[in-house]
């Protein structure tokens, strides 16, 4: 619900901040005080339209802010769509904030972050219902009348169970039509893929084959050179010259007089080691030389068919991945593809098989769904034409329409026809209603605002209080038109409403104000030569006042039947409470 609310320079209003509580809240005040611009404010906040020509005179920009307290069922889809756009904070607050400077560019933000306009009203849509310019009164989509219906024919369980069926034909007929697009495509994809596989198979590749080739290719490249490298190598390190004495003779002369240098001075017996150790590891670089030399080939027949080899796997490696790995991976994901396909009729007979089974399960529950909706939709109607008869409106009418679509791939019907369906059922509902005698039932979308269309959406309210999820309902136009009696009335219901929802009502008549949990004053007052508006909460007398005021002049009278209407209202509400827990 909304907690907070916090205006900027909107309209005649310099700086307001109201916080807000569970309940009937009632905003009264003279007509032009500022009450309606309140909830333009509301309006703006929640991503209506809005222009330069609410900034307040003289200032730059107009800001609207509102901190919402989320719990209970709407919080799944909440946060659902806070998560989805990133913009998910801790705890159960939102802050939305809105602002439009003199230019005319507006901006929001959701928890500190800039969104669009759509993202807000589509946020705005599972937080709060206005009554009034009717932009964002959940009742008027369509869409939402199923879900209504459900909730309140409290069809949780069906639904479940209609769902997991809904889910198998999905998966069933989406791997159905995978296998029949890859069997009219047969032919060429069977030959393809025996290509592939065939190629990789016959190639026979090895793990680190390909190194093991790089490195044989480059010493057969290289065989002359490395062959007269490794021979001049040994020549100077082992075979003598009359010219040029080999390194191990030279050698060995320095560890002979390393060794006299020892004997002389038994400092340097550790330098005589390291000498004779020099000298046994230059013998072995020697014997490692020969033996290299030995072994180095050039085999020019060898080379070519390591290039050979070398080339395959490269044209490999471009056509099924970058490795040896990749490769053999590709291989048998054809073997496998093949497989399927060669298995393709004998899945496809069973799937269509199951896929009737599974159709004739879906099509008993969403039956079952269809007639509990319809036996819930003659209640709800029953239900709504009685509140509309407590609202002064006996002759008002309300129904549900349903209707269904044909469609082959549907679900099969007792009387043969195959219906459309989705992932809630075969129903197509929408709420109709006729407000006045010898109109006839028109889509509730269609009908105009106003205070009759506002006592239809508030005997809509109280009959779905409990299935509808939206945790704020703004009404600003309910008491159009209606007087005392009436508005009596309006204001109990109003007041049962508010034990589900968060009510927020603008009214002029006292006998409805009376029954609000909370009540403010909206009035214009003279502040440095501007008008201004101001919100006090009203509590005691000044209560009393104020809807001793709007009945007229404030007498003896007027106070004591302001009086009257409190206590008449507050045992009207201690009698409900009493008939609940009863």
């Amino acid at each position: 619900m909304l907690i907070e609310l916090r205006i900027l320079d909107f309209a005649i209003i310099d700086k307001l901040e109201v916080a807000l509580k569970s309940g009937l809240l009632v905003f009264t005040g003279e007509t032009g005080a500022g009450k309606s611009i309140i909830m333009d404010a509301v309006e703006m906040l929640l991503g209506g339209k809005v222009d330069a020509s609410v900034i307040r005179a003289e200032e730059e920009l107009a800001r609207v802010e509102g901190v919402f307290s989320v719990d209970g069922e709407e919080s799944s889809e909440v946060f659902a769509l806070l998560k989805r756009e990133d913009l998910l904070d801790d705890g159960n607050f939102i802050t939305i904030s809105r602002e439009v400077r003199r230019e005319g560019r507006s901006s929001a933000r959701i928890n500190g972050r800039i969104v669009n306009q759509t993202l807000l009203r589509e946020l705005g849509g599972y937080l709060v219902d206005i009554h009034g310019q009717s932009e964002h009164l959940s009742l008027l989509d369509t869409k939402s009348h199923l879900d209504l219906l459900d909730r309140y024919a409290k069809l949780d369980d069906l639904q479940t169970e209609y769902h997991q069926d809904y889910l198998k034909i999905r998966q069933i007929r989406k791997e159905l039509a995978a296998l029949r697009v890859n069997r009219e495509d047969s032919d060429r994809r069977i030959e393809l893929l025996t290509y592939q596989a065939d190629e990789i198979e016959k190639a026979n590749l090895q793990a680190g084959e390909e190194e093991e080739l790089q490195l044989e290719r480059d010493r057969l490249a290289n065989a002359e050179s490395l062959s007269n490298f490794t021979q001049e190598a040994i020549t100077l390190l082992d075979e003598a010259t009359p010219d040029s004495p080999a390194a191990n003779d030279l050698i060995g002369q320095a560890i002979k007089s390393i060794g006299q240098i020892s004997r002389l001075d038994s400092s340097q017996a550790d330098l005589a080691d390291l000498a004779i150790k020099v000298e046994e590891e230059l013998s072995e670089i020697v014997r490692s030389l020969k033996d290299y030399l030995e072994g180095i080939e050039y085999n020019p027949r060898r080379l070519e068919v390591v290039e050979e080899r070398l080339n395959l796997i490269q044209s490999l490696k471009r056509k099924y991945g970058g490795s040896i790995d990749a490769i053999q991976q590709f291989g048998a994901k054809a073997r496998m593809e093949l497989a399927d396909i060669n298995n393709a009729d004998d899945r496809i007979s069973t799937l269509e098989k199951e896929e009737g089974e599974v159709l004739a399960k879906l099509s008993k529950k969403a039956t079952a769904l269809s007639e509990s909706r319809k036996n819930a939709a003659t209640k709800m109607s029953e239900s709504i034409e009685k509140e509309l008869e407590n609202l002064r409106m006996a002759s008002a009418h309300f129904k549900v329409e349903f209707s269904v679509t044909e469609d082959p791939d549907g679900l099969p019907m007792d009387d043969g026809k195959l219906l459309a369906f989705d992932t809630k059922g075969m129903d197509k509902v929408e709420f109709f209603v006729a407000p006045n005698p010898g109109e006839g039932l028109k889509p509730l979308v269609k009908i105009a605002s106003g205070g009759e269309t506002s006592r239809l959406m508030l005997a809509l309210k109280n009959v779905l209080a409990k299935a509808d999820r939206v945790p704020t309902l703004i009404f600003d136009e309910i008491d159009q038109g209606i007087g005392g009696r009436v508005g009596t009335v309006v204001g109990e219901k109003l007041w049962q409403l508010g034990n589900h929802h968060q009510v927020m009502v603008i009214t002029h008549l006292p006998q409805l104000a009376a029954f609000g949990d909370h009540q403010w004053q909206v009035k214009k007052v003279i502040s440095a030569g501007r008008t201004v508006t101001q919100v006090n909460l009203l509590k005691g007398e000044k209560r009393t006042l104020e809807l001793a005021s709007m009945l007229g002049e404030v007498t003896e009278g007027t106070l004591r039947s302001a009086h009257d209407i409190l206590q008449m209202a507050k045992s009207t509400k201690e009698q409900k409470k009493n008939d609940t827990v009863s």
